[in-house]
This record gives structure tokens, C-alpha cells and sequence, in this order.
């Protein structure tokens, strides 16, 4: 379920008209080449949220943008449109639905070479739903 969650996740950002003209890449890991800004998931981790009847994960994930410059508004910004296009994430999904979603905290750290760094974690709870039924 983590998997289909991290795809359903990187699709969604990824097709975010307001983030396709301001991020250079949204990829699940780190892009092999590509420039800053470019957004990835840094790491996710996934415990069981089951029910009786019915399979679920809490999921634990942190994107991380990268980005260059001086405009720390900007990076503030983008942060917030990543943050607002999370949040409208639909709760049903191809195999999974989303209970809930839970910002849990933000890092932004200075690096070498003007590179920004913003560490962005979040949590998910899923149920898994069941595939329908096809007819033979």
C-alpha cells in the first residue's frame, strides 16, 4: 500500500499546474539530473492501521525541496502551495482510501553553494479497498 500511496502522491504533485511552472522535478527519490527547484521523497515509513475487516497503513513520509538562491519569500511560497496541493489530495484511490492527512513539521536548512534545502513531513492513514470483481 506504500507504494501505490508514494506513486498516487508523486502523480498528483506532479500534474499541480501551479507546481509544474515552478518545480523543475517531482520525483519519488532524488532526481539523477535534474536543477533546483526540484522536489523528492525523502524517506517513508509505514506502520499497520488495520481494522477488523480491513488492512491499513499509517504511512510516515518527507518530501524535500531543494532550491538555490536568495529569495527565502519564494521558497516560503512554494512550501505553501505544496503544502495546500497535499492537503487536497483525494481520499479515494485506486486500492486505497484516505482516512486522514497530517502535517507533522517542516525543517528549512542552508547549505553549501546557495542550495535550500525544506524538509516537509507528513502523516497518512489508509484502508485498503477491496478491488471490484470482475465478470468471467
Amino acid at each position: 500500500m506504500e507504494t501505490l500511496f508514494r506513486s498516487a502522491l508523486v502523480g498528483w504533485l506532479g500534474n499541480a499546474p501551479e507546481l509544474a511552472s515552478q518545480i523543475n522535478s517531482i520525483e519519488e527519490e532524488n532526481p539523477l539530473s535534474a536543477s533546483p527547484p526540484w522536489l523528492g521523497i525523502a524517506a517513508s515509513a509505514s506502520a499497520d492501521w488495520s481494522t477488523k475487516d480491513l488492512r491499513g497503513r499509517e504511512i510516515r513520509l518527507a518530501l524535500e525541496l531543494h532550491t538555490r538562491g536568495e529569495d527565502t519569500a519564494g521558497d516560503g511560497a512554494l512550501v505553501a502551495a505544496i503544502d495546500r496541493r497535499i492537503e487536497a489530495l483525494p481520499g479515494s484511490q485506486d486500492g486505497f482510501e484516505i482516512i486522514n492527512t497530517r502535517f507533522l513539521r517542516a525543517r528549512a536548512e542552508r547549505r553549501a553553494r546557495n542550495l535550500r534545502t525544506v524538509l516537509l513531513e507528513y502523516q497518512f492513514r489508509l484502508l485498503e479497498t477491496p478491488s471490484p470483481i470482475l465478470p468471467e
